[in-house]
């Protein structure tokens, strides 16, 4: 498959205006669930305050790639931050001022401590009736878990997902990338519209998102459990195999890449088995229904893995492509960002960025035809719109200087 040189270069849409303009958001949250919930708003518009601990910061900015923290580039793109310590007093009236004219508060501090900080769902929703809060913990509110820590990789491993991922011969795997997180940090976005459009509809009141990172991965992982009630055993790894359809698995190129196919319908894997020029696999018992090629599958994925295994990897896609035969390449980071289709589609953009000179990052999404999201602004320096928001707030000079003698700001 021809590459294209990379990424369309694009400057920030400053003046863009999006559908959720106007709706304030106020985040509290560290590291990557949060981070994305709100990443998703700022997207469509809201004005994400981030509140950040001053000469600190959110503990994305410590995630650094050759002095480069591209995690917070990417996920606090679109928000403002401000640096201010709500530990002190006038930290917490700070906040109580911010959510007056707020839509969604959102933290991930252990139960109890808003509460001991005098900001928790009762003193805000004294302020503010209609305000949405979400409550992002590993465990959640309640329950005899609720005040563990609650990083994503425990939650990957309890939810059963490390248990089912990697092959059968070797231990349980942990994916590379803040899977519980980012799957939380997407059910929180939908929560919060959810409840938000109860507010704004139906005349609502306010109310508390109790969102766990355990809860959403174990809600996408499948029907494991209900699969055991009824089998009595649990499935063993398969691997890049699929434990209820075959054939599917990654397969070696003559020139040592890779490809992946999913050959998951009867009529994919007839057409498969035609393309290869085994059209007698049709019929054989062995392989002519889903529940056969299982029983069979290191048969079917030898047959293909033959086939696949004596061409190059330009010439297994392109044969495929023709035959309509759902093949697919396997990319790492280098490959993706040059990917024609992801290049013609903007799937990935380049933005301007003070240390990379230009940084890739995915595009908005979901797409949506009349009234898109747009990337606005670069992620914030630490504390770049502290002096901006508190002047909103009705802050004068002399109060500002007294917060920072006190180490507020």
């Amino acid at each position: 498959m021809n590459a294209s040189p990379g990424p369309k270069r694009r400057s920030f849409a400053a003046d863009a205006t999006c559908p959720l303009d106007g709706l304030r958001v106020v985040d509290l949250s560290r590291l990557v669930a949060g981070n994305v919930l709100t990443h998703m708003l700022a997207d469509f518009g809201a004005e994400v305050i981030k509140i950040e601990i001053p000469r600190k910061g959110d503990s994305l900015r410590d995630w650094l790639e050759n002095g480069v923290p591209c995690h917070w580039k990417v996920y606090a793109r679109n928000k403002k931050s401000v640096a201010l310590d709500i530990r002190t007093a006038a930290g917490r009236g700070a906040i109580e001022k911010m959510v007056v004219g707020t839509s969604v508060f959102v933290e991930s501090f252990r139960p109890g401590v808003m509460e001991r900080l005098g900001l928790g769902p009762e003193a805000l929703h004294a302020i503010n009736p209609k305000l949405v809060i979400v409550r992002l913990t590993g465990w959640g509110q309640t329950g005899p878990y609720k005040n563990r820590p609650g990083f994503g990789s425990l939650i990957e491993g309890m939810s059963g997902f490390a248990a089912k991922n990697g092959f059968a011969d070797r231990p349980p795997a942990l994916p590379n990338m803040a899977l519980a997180d980012a799957v939380a940090g997407l059910q929180g976005a939908y929560a919060v519209m959810v409840a938000l459009r109860e507010v704004e509809a139906k005349g609502g009141k306010g109310q508390v998102i109790d969102l766990s990172l355990l809860e959403p991965l174990l809600s996408i992982v499948g029907p494991d459990a209900a699969e055991y009630r009824v089998s009595g055993h649990v499935k063993p790894r398969s691997g890049n195999r699929a434990s209820i359809t075959a054939p599917r698995n990654v397969y070696r190129t003559k020139d040592g890449r890779h490809v992946a196919l999913s050959a998951s319908t009867e009529d994919m894997a007839q057409r498969l088995f035609r393309a290869i020029g085994r059209a007698d696999m049709i019929d054989d018992p062995r392989f002519a229904k889903n529940a056969a090629r299982l029983r069979h599958v290191d048969e079917v994925d030898a047959i293909i893995q033959a086939f696949v295994g004596a061409r190059d990897h330009d010439e297994v896609l392109s044969f495929f492509e023709r035959e309509q035969v759902t093949f697919g390449p396997i990319y790492d980071a280098s490959q993706i960002a040059s990917d024609p289709h992801v290049v013609e589609r903007e799937v990935m953009i380049d933005l301007p960025d003070p240390q990379a000179g230009y940084l890739p990052m995915h595009n908005v999404t979901p797409r949506l035809e009349r009234t898109p999201g747009a990337i606005r602004r670069p992620a914030p320096e630490l504390g770049q719109h502290t002096l901006e928001v508190l002047s909103q707030l009705g802050y004068d000079d002399p109060a500002i200087e007294a917060m920072r003698r006190d180490k507020t700001l």
